[in-house]
């Protein structure tokens, strides 16, 4: 395969899996701005620093909202076996990219004096996710749901347990067939066989 074909392959991959990150991220994006807003309208009216403390709580919710679309949907071809593993890893890139809203809202609320509620909107949903959305997507693809990971991972795996007979070798997930799906196949699916791509 040439270096062409493979970046071509590569690109014809990659479009599809944006267009569903897009998409599990628009639904967390909702649940986000409504968990937001009703935390800070209703829940949290007379607490100091409210506006910190909405956006943690939004964050976290959207971030286990994301995680179950991403890993039975945007990333489903490429999910570990191994879900606690996967899930600490896509907890961690999260809190991570959740300090990219954190710190916008600070800015604009703190040290920008930007304090009405338009204003912290626009810091946690329009900046904050903006940037958070991007620095997600790159460590999701590239080390949570990262194909070249599970191909190691399988070749561990297979060194662990002895060597492989004389001409066989481990395929990378995303390179195998796929054994024909029946009602057995579904009920051991993680996902019970509810979601397909």
């Amino acid at each position: 395969m040439t270096t062409e074909t493979r970046t071509s392959a590569h690109k014809a991959r990659l479009l599809p899996q944006l267009i569903k990150f897009g998409a599990v991220g628009a639904v967390g994006f909702v649940v986000n701005l409504v968990v937001f807003n009703v935390l800070m309208l209703f829940v949290l009216v007379n607490v100091p620093h409210k506006t910190l403390y909405a956006t943690a709580i939004a964050t976290l919710v959207a971030i286990a909202a994301n995680w179950l679309g991403n890993r039975y949907w945007a990333f489903a071809g490429n999910r570990n076996t191994d879900a606690t593993r996967e899930g600490i890893e896509f907890f961690v890139v999260s809190l991570a990219g959740m300090a990219i809203p954190l710190l916008c809202v600070w800015v604009s609320h703190y040290l920008l004096g930007f304090q009405s509620l338009l204003a912290d909107n626009i810091a946690n949903n329009v900046v904050g996710l903006a940037l958070g959305t991007v620095f997600r997507f790159a460590f999701y693809r590239w080390w949570v749901f990262s194909p070249e990971r599970a191909a190691a991972r399988d070749e561990r795996r297979a060194a662990a347990h002895g060597p492989l007979p004389s001409g066989a070798h481990v395929t990378p997930r995303t390179a195998r067939e796929k054994p024909p799906i029946t009602g057995s196949t579904l009920a051991a699916a993680p996902d019970r066989g509810l979601i397909g791509d």
